[in-house]
């Protein structure tokens, strides 16, 4: 039977907002509401934390999770969770689930977990439609666009596509979970950072440039990705709403 298991990179040193996955909202910090979100999926049979950061393996052994310490070298995310899923061959699919988006809801991780397992593709992933003009502008919104099967064609922090003829132009937002084949994990780590990877700071580029196929699934959901302190007041003033 085949088996899945989702790996949150987590980095303490943040280039925006440094430390930021150990900053609390209502005594829990951000990696802990996304572990515990992670824990709530249906089709995954393990969670492991993926730290290079003392402070952090710390604080997720306080609450409970499994949590493995990894190089400090890594130059992405999935660099760092391939370190780990190398340590558990019994897997055979692989979520990396971002550790800065404590919205994420289980019901979104299953549906990345099943376009991975059902869909013809080496990598998964999310998006949604755009509702707010003003992200289409913002770098730290990852534009999305894809084909007719759902096939991602590019990302990029600009607007994508651009606006020429302005009623023809929708615009997706993707959303950082991705689900791996365990070859297709493998196979994109050993591959160099590519020119388009380095230019937009974005890692699924590298995979685009090198042929491999990344199926889309949409959602509905808008969740906060925990990038600036002002992202982080936002997270809070709508917990506090609630």
């Amino acid at each position: 039977m085949q088996k899945t298991v989702i790996i949150i990179p987590a980095r303490y040193s943040s280039t925006r907002l440094k430390g930021k996955l150990l900053m609390e909202v209502n005594s829990k910090p951000i990696i802990q509401w996304v572990y515990e979100a992670a824990k709530k999926s249906t089709l995954a049979d393990d969670v492991i934390i993926a730290t290079d950061s003392e402070l952090i393996l710390n604080k997720a052994q306080e609450f409970g999770a499994k949590v493995e310490m990894t190089s400090s070298e890594h130059k992405s995310g999935s660099d760092r969770i391939c370190e780990v899923a190398k340590r558990h061959t019994e897997y055979d699919y692989i979520l990396n689930m971002q550790g800065d988006e404590p919205q994420i809801t289980p019901e979104v991780i299953d549906l990345a977990i099943k376009t991975l397992i059902e869909g013809n593709c080496d990598i998964s992933t999310l998006a949604r439609e755009i509702t707010d003009p003003e992200q289409i502008n913002d770098p730290n919104c990852v534009k999305c666009v894809f084909d007719n099967d759902f096939r991602a064609l590019y990302f990029s922090r600009c607007p994508i596509p651009y606006p020429r003829n302005p009623e023809y132009a929708k615009y997706y937002a993707h959303i950082g979970i991705y689900g791996y084949r365990r070859e297709s994990l493998i196979k994109m780590t050993t591959l160099g950072q590519s020119d388009i990877e380095k230019a937009e700071s974005l890692e699924q580029l590298r995979a685009l440039k090198n042929g491999m196929t990344i199926k889309v699934a949409l959602t509905k959901l808008n969740p906060i990705g925990i990038d600036t302190q002002r992202d982080l007041d936002k997270f809070k003033s709508l917990f506090n709403s609630k």
